[in-house]
């Protein structure tokens, strides 16, 4: 089998879920943070990001980092472009540890109209789709977000999403289509009631060989996506943690059956710069046993 239809078999029906490395920008010296290296440790981008590749080759090296319970990682662009003993980042992911590697397109948010943040335009994006067929990554990752439930904003996102997701796909890469709801909304289960209709439609809009994967908020209603799952354009239905602490996070998606997480603070929660190695790989163990165990319900 192909490289890419095993990579696709393992996404659809694997048991685990995503590791999501992404952060990027203005997320950066806040991740930096919670791992223990503070702003003074460095002077500019540069220095910044080979902090942040640091501490992401270190979980991505561990041996916890583990096939058996990871299926797929999402990297920072910077990340993709950096290597790992050598190899380029999504090499060294599938080559020696077996894990899909997908990639963060999106730029950041726009500003907030008729109740969400569409993604910002995304400048160079067929030029970085190229660079990202030649890393050998797999697919990719772009969030909107959605803070209120008005209709004409929600649509807006999922009509965004779904135009670039297509340009992506018809680069030979699997989009993972994220319209996050904002887990703090008044409105929370109004709004995704919402979203699912407008991804139904655009579902049914697809090209019947059209392939994405959905990332969505944690339901307010339990098995709310399960609908989604059995569609034949979604490779996966995946959950981001919203701002959930990761115990909670973990409790919400067990509840939810078929949803796994991709997760990215509370993968990293508690894990530290000045951490020993065997501190490190055993926190680092446990955190992803949990999330493991809370995905395959």
């Amino acid at each position: 089998m192909e490289k890419r239809d095993l990579q696709l078999s393992r996404m659809h029906s694997g048991k685990g879920f995503i590791a999501a490395l992404d952060q990027s920008g203005g997320s950066t010296p806040k991740a930096l943070s919670q791992y223990g290296v503070e702003e003074s440790s460095y002077t500019n981008d540069e220095e910044m990001y080979t902090l942040v590749h640091e501490m992401r080759t270190r979980i991505i090296k561990s041996p916890a980092f583990d096939s058996e319970y990871i299926l797929g990682a999402i990297l920072f662009e910077n990340t993709m472009d950096r290597k790992i003993d050598g190899q380029w980042t999504a090499d060294y992911l599938w080559d020696n540890k077996n894990i899909v590697p997908f990639l963060k397109v999106d730029k950041g948010l726009a500003d907030l109209a008729n109740g969400v943040q569409l993604m910002k335009p995304i400048a160079n994006l067929d030029a970085l789709l190229t660079r990202a067929v030649e890393r050998n990554v797999f697919g990719t990752k772009m969030r909107s977000l959605i803070k209120e439930a008005n209709a004409v904003g929600i649509r807006e996102v999922v009509e965004q999403q779904f135009a670039v997701g297509k340009q992506i796909f018809e680069k030979g890469l699997v989009p993972i289509i994220e319209p996050e709801v904002d887990i703090y909304s008044a409105d929370k289960e109004k709004s995704e009631e919402i979203l699912k209709e407008e991804i139904k439609k655009q579902l049914d809009l697809l090209d019947k060989d059209v392939k994405v994967m959905l990332k969505l908020s944690i339901p307010t209603v339990d098995d709310f996506y399960s609908e989604l799952m059995s569609d034949p354009h979604v490779v996966r239905v995946v959950a981001l943690s919203g701002g959930y602490a990761q115990e909670e996070a973990n409790q919400k998606l067990a509840q939810n059956h078929g949803l796994i997480a991709s997760f990215s603070r509370a993968l990293s929660e508690g894990l530290s710069a000045g951490q020993s190695d065997d501190d490190f790989n055993n926190m680092l163990g446990k955190t992803i046993k949990e999330i493991y165990a809370a995905s395959i319900t």
